[in-house]
């Protein structure tokens, strides 16, 4: 034994021995037919006893004090901290390296006093005591000590990289407004530059010259079976730091009630603070907390994992209730994007989440997020296809004025153009449904253009959502009375769908086919506008007798007054319709020019001999003015036009 349990009299064991022993000789002196020489012996021999019992326990007496000493000196080193407030470890190395000796001393003392017997010795059982109640004193002081000094030296670490939640636009549709214009459309998703520093980012949570001075408070702790009290207070300053730093990502704790009352905008806010927090608490804070549990108690086996589950439970259980009520909540069309951002991100955390769960006690764990993605894959489904059946059976009541490109259109092809983006996960999740979506669209075209995007199921998808926008804008153009408008709405609709592929990374999902049958689609109705509309106005212009040179004065008079009734009767029509894209516009008045224009010059070109100011309301250049003023989408009378032209 060491040199403390050397002082200390092991002498119960013979105190034992030479007690029966002195018990037989007595015993045996009592017997009347002993020798006289064998009577002198015992009687030697129990003197020779006595000796021994007398030597045996003046030793005990002169180890207790010894013990005492050493108890005194020990005590003074430890309790003068308690009278003096200053932590120990603010004091110096020396001090601090100098307690720990101090209460490595009491509880040699108490184990070597727990290894005798007490035998109804009072002193032992009074040093024992206070020895005892020493350690107890000095285990406290070392729990304040390192609660003092995690919180003093815990890190203020938030990643520079976590955007403002309210930065980002939601996707709402309804008849009168569209939120989701071009520019918004790249913002509304929350997959952004930022994302991609949103990968494992360990952060130093503790500084490491303080890391040796938590692991040795750790070892004197748990050497003298406080242990408990050590992780306790580990437990609650570290769970304590990363529940405000869960705070700083502004995630409220909401229940599901909540969550199913909470208005659009609302909730979309809080989906995307699900997100960026789902990356920042397992990517940085959880990843930097494993690394510091590993680094204090790693040497402490299935202490470590329990230590870091505690920490982190009541944190990961927020995050996990949330998603839980979000895949448990109704799937409308708008949380399409929201829902992909939180199962990418929850699919690209999984790994982590395992390793960092890989013992039995996070097993719960492991499940629940597994649970998790799952039900996030069936949600991510149910709202793209409440999306698709929101296209088809979106209705109007009335014609959408002016022909101009509907707010569907709008809604449909700039929020399908973010899909791309998610084009490995909506193939992963759309598998299943590929084969009965792909029956039902026109394929691609076949050759050297064509890829495998084309046919991927994301393309498949996309291609019979917009096969049902196509039906719906069909069914909305019935709407108007006027069959030119008809095509007019369907002109700019069917440009603006294609426009958008061609000038976005929808274009390899589609196909140059696709893009091809299209451009015919909306020259059609361009086409078929100038048939329906102009056709019967230049009939007008028509020469009824081809042998005749040139009309009587009074059948050419006729004819100019029906082509200027039925012109303005268009142009007072068709100024308040809408073509918003500069370029089709411009080539649709160009086209109707040439055509217009043209019939209308060859007609007054072969009448010159009536050709006066009392015949002609409008010269040919008039018209071609005229013409080239429709479509501006605001109403304009023929009397505002001509002052127009002369100003």
């Amino acid at each position: 034994m060491d040199e403390c349990q050397s002082a200390i009299p092991a002498h119960d064991g013979d105190l034992h021995v030479v007690a029966a022993a002195h018990h037989i000789v007595k015993a045996l002196g009592t017997t009347k037919n002993l020798s006289d020489d064998l009577r002198k012996i015992l009687i030697d021999l129990d003197a020779h006893l006595s000796l021994i019992t007398s030597n045996i326990d003046s030793k005990g007496r002169k180890g207790f004090v010894e013990v005492e000493e050493r108890l005194k000196r020990v005590e003074r080193k430890i309790v003068i901290w308690e009278s003096d407030r200053i932590m120990i470890w603010d004091s110096g190395p020396k001090e601090a390296s100098d307690y720990l000796e101090a209460v490595d001393e009491v509880q040699t003392l108490i184990d070597s006093l727990r290894g005798i017997s007490m035998n109804e010795n009072q002193k032992q059982k009074e040093l024992l005591h206070r020895a005892s109640s020493l350690l107890q004193m000095a285990m406290s002081r070392l729990e304040e000590e390192l609660i003092h000094m995690l919180v003093k030296h815990k890190q203020q670490s938030e990643p520079t990289y976590i955007p403002s939640p309210s930065s980002q636009r939601n996707v709402v549709y309804n008849e009168s407004v569209v939120s989701l214009d071009n520019e918004s459309a790249k913002e509304a998703s929350s997959k952004n530059s930022c994302s991609d520093e949103c990968g494992e980012y360990i952060v130093d949570l503790v500084p490491e010259h303080v890391i040796p001075d938590i692991k040795s408070i750790a070892k004197v702790m748990f050497a003298s079976d406080y242990g408990q009290e050590f992780c306790e207070a580990f437990i609650g300053v570290r769970k304590e730091a990363l529940e405000q730093h869960f705070d700083i990502l502004e995630n409220g704790k909401l229940s599901i009630e909540d969550l199913l009352k909470m208005e659009w905008c609302s909730l979309s806010t809080e989906m995307n603070k699900w997100t960026w927090s789902m990356k920042i608490i397992f990517g940085v804070y959880l990843m930097s907390e494993k690394r510091l549990c590993d680094q204090v108690l790693g040497e402490f086996g299935s202490v470590n994992s329990f230590c870091f589950l505690e920490i982190a439970k009541t944190t990961i259980l927020c995050l996990l209730n949330f998603g839980e009520a979000i895949a448990m909540g109704p799937q409308e069309p708008e949380k399409l994007l929201r829902l992909l951002d939180m199962y990418e991100t929850l699919a690209d955390l999984v790994i982590d989440i395992d390793a960092l769960f890989s013992e039995d006690g996070g097993s719960f764990v492991r499940l629940e997020f597994h649970k998790l993605l799952e039900g996030l894959a069936d949600s991510v489904k149910a709202a793209f296809n409440a999306f698709g059946v929101a296209v088809s059976s979106n209705g109007s009541l009335y014609p959408f004025p002016g022909g101009g490109v509907h707010p569907l259109s709008k809604y449909v092809m700039n929020y399908i153009s973010m899909f791309p983006e998610y084009c490995s996960t909506l193939n992963l999740l759309l598998e299943d449904q590929h084969s009965d979506v792909a029956s039902l669209v026109s394929e691609p075209q076949c050759g050297p253009t064509a890829s495998l995007s084309t046919s991927c199921p994301m393309a498949c998808h996309l291609r019979s959502i917009t096969s049902s926008l196509e039906s719906n804008l069909h069914k909305k153009s019935k709407l108007y009375k006027d069959e030119a408008l008809q095509h007019i709405f369907l002109m700019n609709n069917l440009h603006y769908m294609v426009q958008k592929v061609k000038g976005s990374e929808l274009r390899p999902f589609f196909g140059d086919e696709w893009i091809r049958k299209h451009n015919a689609k909306f020259q059609q109705h361009e086409m078929n506008y100038e048939r329906v509309t102009w056709s019967s106005v230049v009939l007008l212009l028509k020469d009824d007798n081809p042998g005749s040179s040139s009309l009587s004065k009074s059948a050419f008079k006729e004819k100019c007054k029906g082509f200027s009734i039925a012109f303005e009767e268009v142009y007072k029509n068709q100024t308040s319709w809408c073509i918003p894209d500069p370029q089709l516009r411009e080539d649709l008045r160009i086209s109707t020019s040439l055509k217009v224009v043209h019939a209308y010059r060859t007609f007054l070109g072969r009448n010159p001999a009536h050709v006066d100011d009392k015949c002609i309301k409008h010269t040919v250049e008039d018209v071609e003015k005229l013409l080239f003023g429709l479509f501006e989408g605001s109403p304009r009378s023929l009397r505002n036009s001509r002052r127009m032209m002369k100003t």
